[in-house]
This record gives structure tokens, C-alpha cells and sequence, in this order.
């Protein structure tokens, strides 16, 4: 029994290295078509390192019987992160073609309303598919607003770290960590984060406009953050 086990566990893992591969064969790509510097690499190299080892050991712990289509999607969607994070760390260094980053981001975010659609259309829903997912989106928007921060200022910082200051808040204070009732609004404020720094990104808009749709969709968020962190207030007492 536990051959077939240790059996099963190889099959997803398997899709985990097919995912690193073809993220090399992306980074490959980007540094071919615009000579991406040093510092693109290592960044990309080390996304895909770090996706690799985190995603496998969450597949050790839960022990799926398969990958599941709907991972399929957010693997493809990381993969692409993966391409916009080499993209803005090579930007420090050089201007980034904007099309080709403006691009990727796009993509990554209309593939964020798939996988969900997938994983429900399939019933291959999971408690590891809705982390990975949100962990995927969480890292992009962190990546997007670190390239904003560099033409509109350090503030918009906080739309990209605000959920990792709630993770670790969450470390110290654990009535922080019990489960959020669903919210069409939350999903709203998180979706429109995206779209506003990849609006931002492209830079189509004059600055003044830009910064004060950023600030808005910052705003919205430390709301949304709120107004979650008070109905966990009013459930732990």
C-alpha cells in the first residue's frame, strides 16, 4: 500500500518539474529577445527554484492522488509571474519592454477567473488548489507594485505587502487565521488591485490620474482588510 502511495505522489510532482522546465524555456526566451541582465535571471531562476520546492512540499503533506486540471492553470499562471518578476528586477538595471511586460500581466490575470471555473466544472476543488492559486495572485500583485513603486513612490508598497503584513500579524495574533465568511466585495477589491497596477505599468495614463487611481485602489484595500479584521475581532470574543 504504501508503494502505491509513494507511486501516486510521483505523478503530480512530475507536473511540478514539467512547470520548472518550461519556466526556464520562458526565462530563455525573455533573455534572447531582450537581453535580460544579470539580475533578471537570478531573480527568475529563483522564483522558479522556490515555486518548485514549496509546491512539492505541499504535495508531500496533502498527498494528492493527481495534479488536478485547475493546478494546471495556476502552475501556467505562475510560470508567467515568473516571467514578470524577472521582468521588473531586470528593470532596475534597464527599461523593460513594456508591451511584453504589460503583456504577461495581462494574462496571468484573466487566467486567475479560469482555474476556479476549472476546479469546479472538474470537482477537483482543494484546500491546496486555493492556496496555490491565492499565493500565485498575492506574489503578482507584490511584483506589480514594487515596478509602480518606481515611477509613483515607496507608498504603493503597501497594496503589494498588505497581505503578507496580515500572514504575519496573523503569527502573533491566530484569531486571525480563522476562516472568512465569502465576500463578492473582498474578491472585487483583491481583483481591482491587478488591474490597477497593470494599468499603472503601462503608463497610458497622465501621473496625476494614475496616482490617484492607485491611491483609490489602496484605499479600497486597507478597507476591505478592515472590515475582515473586525468581523474576526467581533468572532473571537
Amino acid at each position: 500500500m504504501a508503494l502505491n502511495n509513494t507511486y501516486d505522489l510521483r505523478l503530480p510532482q512530475q507536473e511540478t518539474i514539467v512547470g520548472a522546465g518550461v519556466q526556464l524555456l520562458v526565462l530563455a526566451f525573455l533573455g534572447s529577445a531582450i537581453g535580460m541582465g544579470p539580475a533578471g535571471w537570478l531573480t527568475g531562476l529563483a522564483f522558479a527554484i522556490a515555486t518548485w520546492a514549496v509546491l512539492n512540499r505541499a504535495l508531500r503533506r496533502t498527498q494528492p492522488r493527481s495534479f488536478g486540471p485547475a493546478n494546471r492553470v495556476t502552475l501556467g499562471r505562475a510560470i508567467l509571474v515568473g516571467g514578470v518578476t524577472a521582468l521588473v528586477a531586470d528593470s532596475f538595471q534597464s527599461s523593460p519592454p513594456v508591451t511584453l511586460l504589460v503583456g504577461l500581466t495581462a494574462v496571468a490575470l484573466i487566467l486567475d477567473g479560469v482555474d476556479g471555473k476549472v476546479a469546479r466544472r472538474t470537482g477537483t476543488s482543494s484546500a491546496l488548489g486555493a492556496r496555490f492559486d491565492m499565493e500565485v495572485d498575492a506574489f503578482l500583485i507584490l511584483v506589480l507594485s514594487v515596478y509602480v513603486s518606481m515611477s509613483l513612490g515607496p507608498w504603493v508598497l503597501l497594496i503589494g505587502t498588505m497581505r503578507y503584513a496580515f500572514v504575519a500579524a496573523a503569527r502573533v495574533a491566530p484569531w486571525l487565521n480563522a476562516p472568512l465568511p465569502p465576500s463578492m466585495a473582498r474578491k472585487t477589491v483583491a481583483a481591482l488591485q491587478g488591474i490597477v497596477l497593470l494599468v499603472a505599468g503601462a503608463g497610458v495614463l497622465p501621473y496625476e490620474v494614475t496616482a490617484g487611481t492607485v491611491l483609490l485602489a489602496l484605499a479600497s484595500l486597507v478597507w476591505s482588510f478592515g472590515r475582515d479584521i473586525s468581523w474576526l475581532r467581533r468572532a473571537a470574543a
